[in-house]
This record gives structure tokens, sequence and C-alpha cells, in this order.
């Protein structure tokens, strides 16, 4: 046999060994660290909307003006171009220096570049940091689906991706009880949207705790030719799976299919016949989704005040009690997100954020205008849950990284322009306008993935791949 017909054999057992384990407490326990990781991401992405009422009032953005971006609308654009400059050039890092190391180093840039953001005085200063840990951020995101989607099982992959976002968006209510709380005081005479971007730099002192306890993905290993380091994890992953069975022996590996080891993948591989299809389809989904899911998400305080007329410190109340939903769009989804194939969940859905948006336009009353903003948090992050695991799917070892980090790029290239539209159609027609471009979105997203999404459920990373 020659060696290269050893190392492929060789690399199927590890990706077999690692395909055939049950989801145990020690399985879930690694998704749950990187998903606390990720906890602290969604904290400093979300915040976004919910400080945005506290720059107002201090008077940070009456003068600032980049490009046909004004006002607050530039803080949102400088987030979501950082988060574009992370996810389309730097992306690669986690495919060439691996998904452990980029984790924490993403993990340390945000936090830093969010701390320093807390302490500036002027809006442009402010516009420039946010873009800094916008970069990070956007990294970050990359990579922990990446992660996830090489650890987890092939059986639990589904339901590793929605309990991740579980513990990610379980932030979101917290960061919006926070800025409920601290954005119309001045504690200790700093401004208080100023202590909502310090809490959410706390990141930073948990990382290395996080990096000790998470071993580096054996699949970006083996595809970096180093089976014996791929092989060591395994078995340390084997055998405190096994500690959690009591000792009961773990099912027998399968025959397992095998990429070809290639250390530098080829960011234009996506584009060759095989990707071709899925790449496109993954632009035109990634560059509508966002509309949807950013365009009530960075501005649900703001259209609370607009449908109702009531005050920002009342409308932040509301956002607060509609941000609790957040957590349990996926928490349901656990319960189907390996049932059905993801593009179905994804098709329905996205269909879900369309119906209850058009509905909530429509609300005049605080009680049905609440009811619907839960239906469209719950469908929407339903919708983030399982497009953050299909994209991860759908691409090798080699450029799964730039893969997902290049489509995903497009949806942070739209939303840059989402607070500029959204700010443009509330203008003129209202939350009316708003839904309805919101619904046109969402509609693009259910033909592209409905058209041309593959299947996934239950099965290898490197059979999706060929």
């Amino acid at each position: 046999m020659s060696s290269d017909a050893a190392a492929r054999q060789r690399s199927s057992a590890i990706l077999a060994r690692l395909d055939r384990l049950p989801g145990t407490r020690h399985v879930w326990l690694l998704i749950g660290l990187l998903s606390l990781g990720g906890m602290f991401e969604f904290y400093d992405l979300f915040m976004t909307a919910y400080v945005m009422p506290g720059l107002v009032k201090a008077g940070l953005f009456a003068d600032v003006k980049v490009g046909i971006f004004t006002g607050p609308a530039s803080f949102v654009a400088a987030t979501f171009a950082g988060l574009f400059i992370g996810t389309f050039l730097f992306s690669y890092v986690a495919d060439r220096y691996g998904r452990r190391a980029i984790f924490t180093w993403s993990m340390l840039w945000y936090s830093a570049a969010t701390l320093i953001m807390a302490f500036q005085d002027t809006g442009s200063g402010i516009c420039l940091w946010r873009l800094i840990a916008g970069i990070g951020i956007g990294v970050e995101l990359v990579t922990i689906d990446t992660y996830i989607s090489e650890l987890a099982p092939k059986k639990v992959r589904g339901r590793a991706f929605a309990f991740n976002h579980v513990v990610q968006f379980t932030v979101v209510p917290i960061v919006a009880f926070v800025s409920w709380l601290l954005v119309p005081l001045s504690p200790l005479g700093l401004d208080g949207w100023r202590w909502v971007a310090i809490i959410g730099s706390g990141g930073a002192l948990v990382v290395w705790f996080i990096r000790r306890a998470v071993p580096e993905s054996p699949r970006w290993l083996i595809n970096q030719g180093r089976l014996d380091e791929a092989e060591a994890i395994t078995a340390a992953i084997e055998a405190k799976v096994i500690a959690d069975l009591k000792g009961a022996p773990l099912p027998q590996p399968a025959a397992h299919s095998v990429e070809k080891v290639e250390p530098k993948g080829n960011l234009m591989e996506i584009f060759q016949p095989r990707y071709r299809s899925r790449t496109i389809m993954l632009m035109v989904f990634q560059f509508f989704q966002t509309i949807g899911f950013y365009g009530f998400s960075s501005w649900v305080p703001t259209l609370i005040s607009q449908q109702t007329g009531i005050n920002i410190g009342d409308s932040l109340r509301y956002a607060f009690i509609i941000a609790l939903a957040a957590p349990f769009g996926p928490l349901i989804a656990m319960a189907f997100a390996d049932r059905f194939e993801r593009k179905w969940q994804l098709v329905g859905a996205a269909g879900g954020v369309a119906v209850f948006g058009l509905l909530f336009a429509m609300q005049s009353a605080m009680a049905p205008l609440i009811l619907c903003g839960v239906l469209i948090t719950l469908s929407k992050n339903i919708m983030s849950y399982a497009f953050h695991g299909y994209q991860a799917e759908l691409y090798p070892t080699r450029i799964r990284a730039r893969a997902v980090g290049f489509t995903y790029s497009l949806s942070r290239l739209s939303t840059i322009f989402v607070s500029y539209m959204i700010g443009y159609m509330l203008y003129v027609g209202g939350t009316a306008a708003v839904f309805g471009l919101i619904a046109f979105a969402m509609l693009m997203v259910v033909l592209s993935i409905a058209i041309w999404g593959p299947r996934t459920r239950k099965l290898e990373l490197e059979e999706i791949s060929q």
C-alpha cells in the first residue's frame, strides 16, 4: 500500500470514529463552550440597536456623515462594514492557522476594540472603532460556524447549531435589559451606552479558559497532514464520551468518505462546476436574508416608537420584551433540527418573517404589536440557526472558512445599506413600507434555497462536499 493510500485509510478511520460518537455530555460541553464564546460576539453585534438611542441622546452623531450615511445610520454602517471586511478579507485565516487559534485571537480583537470605542468622545472615533471591532466579529462568526460543523457528529449536527444559537441568542435579552436600565442614565458620570459597551468587552476575560478546554478540529489537522495530532485529539474525545457512557462501548465506526489533503485551499474553487450553483445560491440568499434579519433587529426600538408614537424609553422596554423570545426560536428548532432538511427549515422560517412582518405593520395596539414582534423574532432566529449550519456544510475543509466568509460577506455588504434603506423606507412609507421591503427580501430567500439548495441531513461533511 502506498503512503498516500495509507494516509487516506487512516484519515477515513479517524473521521469515522468522530462521526459515530453519540451526543453525550462531553460532546455538548464542547459545543457549549464554543457557544459561550459566541455569546459575547452576539452581545457585541446586537447591542447596535440598543445603544443607538443613547448615542443619539448624547448628540454624538449630530454632525457625522459618511457618504450617504448620516447620524446613527453611520454607526450601523460602520458595524457592518467591519463585518464585511472581516468575513470577506480575513476569513481565510481560520483555514490557514486553525480554528482554535483564530477563535481565540478574533475574540480578543473585538473585545479590545469595543472597550476602546466605549471611551471615544466623537462620532467619527466611535465609528472607527466600531468598524475595527466589526472586523474581529466577522472573523469570529465564520470561525465558530466552521468549528462546530467539524466537531459535531453528523447525527447531531443540526441540533448542535440549534443549541449553539440557543446559547448565543440568550444574550440578546440580556443586552436589551442592560440597555433598558443603563442607556437612559449616567452611572458614575459615564453615559449609559458606554457601560453597555464596556460590559460587552468582557469576552476577553473568559476566552483563555474556553481555549484550554476546546481542542483543535481533527478535520483541520487531517487536512494539514497532521494525522498523529488528529488521532490523539479524537482518542481523547472518545475517552471522555466513554466516561459519559459509564464504560459502555461506542458504536462501531462505518466506512467514511475522505477529502483530498490540501493544506492551502483556493477561494476560486467555490466557482468551479462542483460548487458553483451552491455558491450562487448562498450569495443570493445572504444578500437578501440580512434585510429581514437586521432590518428588524437593528431598528426594533425605532419601529415600535414609529408605529405607536411612544417615547424611546418606553420603546426600549417593549423591545426588551420582544428580545426575550430570541433564544426560543433555536430552542424550538432543537425538536426538529435533524428531522427535516435544513433547506426546508430555511424556507419555512423566511416565510414566517415575511408574514409576521406584514402583520406587524398593521398593528397599532401594543399587545398584538409585541406578539407579531415575538413571532418575527422566533422565525428569524430559526432562519439564523439553520443557515449558519447549512452554509458550513456545503464546502470541503480546505476552503470551508473562506467559502463561508465569502458568501456570508454578501450579507454584511447588504447590511451596510440596510440601515439606509430601512431609514428611507420608514421616512417615505412608515412601517408598512419597511415590512414590504422585508417581505420581498424573504421571497428571494425562499426562491434561492428552494430551487438550488442541496440536501445535507445526516450526511458526512466529506460526503456533502463531494
